[in-house]
């Protein structure tokens, strides 16, 4: 199969954008003395459309994956931690798990290509709860090894692709918010940013789950090695295939079908923003409908910030992933919508505005 593009149109309305500003600059405050949450407030109300947007339904998503590349040793922990944190997300035991339930956001987990079989001993057709797999085919190992083949054929990634789009087409709401899992993915991350950004790997390359100085180096010749083994990947698709991650993929793939449909996409951290790479390097017009939950503390994220042209809202040094600064974001969301909708106006409130001419003494 040959994955088809979703169409994006440009959301811009000049006189919507005015009637946000008109309606945030007449709240009972000086104006703009909230400031970024008021930047927040209208790219909420651009995206849905509205003076009075409301986030409904919100759904966090994690998106999992294993990578082959981890047989080079770029982790510090083995593949099987990938698995393993699935079963925690179901659990409710991760950080991802208590964030998303503390701020009532439903929480779904994609087995995109995790070497693992969720559903050994259940009956045939049977699912477990919170869990969607959607595995593209031949995705049961794990992507390849990058550093001796594509990570993935164009097929399993047109599918990894085609998966995203039907999952967010079956998923409630007017939020994404955008989660991972997968050992070994800050790696494919960097390669992504290295070829998509023109940048050195070695700038795009940090300690991902806990590398030491000399792992690090170790870790950023076993990339450079790699980029040197697929020279002509530089179209995204190609990239994307080449670099790999499912879990990247069809992360991708959910971004260009939720900014199709005008939801507001979360963007969580490093790997997060590698789709979010990919997917602007298709179609462009997607960041108009991202936020970019927070900075994270892996070295390449500033550098995919910057080569995107965006801010984050958090600096925390975070660097988990799986959602984790996404659903801290949240509420922060939440509190822009409540700002614009339901803050008195100066005259709802009967206060005086800002007055029109200098104030003077006798």
């Amino acid at each position: 199969m040959t994955f088809v593009l979703p169409t994006l149109t440009d959301i811009a309305e000049p006189a919507l954008t005015q009637a946000l500003r008109s309606t945030l600059d007449n709240k009972t405050k000086p104006q703009g003395s909230l400031g970024r949450l008021e930047d927040l407030a209208l790219r909420i109300g651009e995206i849905l459309g509205s003076i009075t947007p409301v986030l409904e339904q919100a759904q966090m998503v994690v998106f999992a994956g294993d990578h082959g590349l981890t047989a080079r040793g770029i982790s510090a922990f083995p593949s099987d931690v990938t698995w393993q944190m699935v079963e925690n997300f179901l659990a409710g035991g991760a950080a991802v798990s208590v964030l998303a339930k503390q701020n009532g956001v439903a929480l779904t987990v994609v087995d995109c290509g995790v070497k693992h079989d969720f559903l050994a001993g259940l009956p045939a057709g049977a699912q477990r709860s919170g869990l969607q797999v959607r595995k593209a085919m031949g995705a049961q190992q794990g992507t390849a090894d990058s550093s001796v083949a594509p990570a993935m054929t164009a097929a399993q990634r047109d599918q990894a692709l085609a998966h995203g789009v039907d999952l967010v087409k079956g998923l409630p709401g007017n939020a994404l918010l955008l989660g991972e899992m997968g050992i070994g993915n800050t790696s494919a991350a960097s390669l992504l940013l290295s070829r998509l950004a023109g940048l050195d790997i070695a700038v795009c390359t940090g300690a991902g789950t806990g590398l030491d100085a000399p792992a690090v180096q170790r870790k950023t010749g076993v990339l450079r090695e790699v980029l040197a083994r697929h020279p002509s990947a530089n179209a995204p698709l190609d990239a994307l295939a080449a670099f790999g991650g499912f879990e990247i993929a069809t992360m991708v793939g959910a971004v260009l079908q939720a900014a199709q449909e005008r939801r507001v996409v979360v963007v969580d951290g490093f790997i997060a923003t590698s789709a979010v790479l990919v997917a602007h390097a298709l179609q462009p017009l997607v960041l108009q409908r991202c936020v970019f939950a927070h900075r994270s503390g892996e070295r390449g994220h500033e550098f995919m910030l910057e080569h995107l042209g965006v801010q984050a809202l958090l600096d925390l040094g975070l660097r988990l992933g799986e959602g984790s600064g996404a659903a801290l974001a949240w509420p922060l969301l939440q509190s822009a919508c409540t700002v614009l909708r339901d803050m008195a106006s100066f005259a709802q409130a009967g206060v005086s505005g800002k007055s029109a001419g200098p104030v003077t003494t006798a």
